[in-house]
């Protein structure tokens, strides 16, 4: 399991089937995704509606690894990598 970090957040993947959290930061790693817009996980992530403040819920572990999580945040579902999952940092509450 992931440690919590000095700031008390965890990063998404550290969260288990059933817990619940609230998003505080996502994390930008600058990474393009390639797209005629030029947009960056972290400005599609928040397009889905993981922005500071919004509560997340993870519904369900596909794999050991995490790798597809789902993801409640909002009134929608979301399959995410494992890689997308991970620059999304939570409190757990």
């Amino acid at each position: 399991m992931t440690e919590t970090s000095r700031s008390g957040t965890l990063p998404l993947t550290a969260l288990r089937k059933g817990d619940v959290g609230v998003v505080v930061d996502v994390v930008d790693d600058g990474q393009m995704l390639g797209d005629s817009d030029g947009s960056t996980l972290a400005r599609r992530l928040g397009e889905l509606g993981f922005v500071p403040g919004a509560d997340v819920e993870v519904v369900a572990v596909m794999w050991l690894g995490h790798d597809p999580l789902a993801v409640r945040v909002g009134g929608s579902t979301f399959a995410l990598r494992g890689r997308e999952a991970e620059q999304i940092r939570v409190r757990r509450t």
